[in-house]
């Protein structure tokens, strides 16, 4: 995991740095988009893998997205970065995960998602009438044999965050409003 994170980053910063040599010429939404593109999709390609991961093991990949936040504004390298990712409407890279994984989550619900993850987790039907029965979009969380890395799968891992999720958000109409509600929530809940 740690081999995966370093490669990312290093491939970040060379993209940074590109950016950087040119960022003079650029208005800021041009900057931003080339970040979008050129870093951030690197970013999130695969960050489903990492979901469970400590915050030490996630800490390189915020830090190259603190410094494409710096590089859109030309900001110092001392300047706090929460002001910047506030501005850009992004997420933390542990948020982005999570963010990922529910939405996995409801297409699951929705029927939309592949087997091979449909497969791996399945709605909650309780034997007997609960005040959870009404809530018909909860999610069985799965078992884990190891302790260690078992908390890590998917099987375990989405069904606790889309339990967590509020009732409003379970119940979103489509993904796209899905998928913009989450984001509000995600942003509202780690900036306050």
């Amino acid at each position: 995991m740690k081999q995966h994170i370093k490669k990312v980053c290093q491939t970040c910063y060379f993209e940074i740095r590109r950016i950087g040599s040119i960022r003079k010429f650029l208005t800021v939404d041009a900057t931003k988009t080339l970040v979008t593109s050129c870093i951030l999709s690197r970013l999130d390609y695969c960050n489903s893998l990492l979901i469970g991961c400590p915050d030490s093991t996630l800490q390189p990949l915020q830090k190259v997205q603190h410094s494409a936040a710096r590089l859109i504004f030309r900001a110092q390298h001392r300047q706090p970065c929460t002001p910047l990712m506030k501005e850009l409407h992004w997420l933390p890279v542990s948020e982005r995960i999570r963010y990922k994984a529910a939405c996995f989550c409801y297409n699951i619900i929705s029927e939309s998602a592949p087997a091979y993850l449909s497969e791996l987790v399945s709605l909650y039907t309780p034997s007997r009438t609960l005040r959870s029965s009404d809530d018909a979009r909860l999610l069985r969380q799965g078992r884990f044999k190891r302790k260690a890395h078992g908390f890590r799968t998917f099987s375990y891992y989405g069904p606790q965050l889309w339990n967590s999720l509020p009732f409003q958000l379970r119940h979103s109409p489509s993904i796209s409003s899905f998928k913009s509600n989450l984001k509000t929530h995600l942003f509202q809940q780690h900036y306050g």
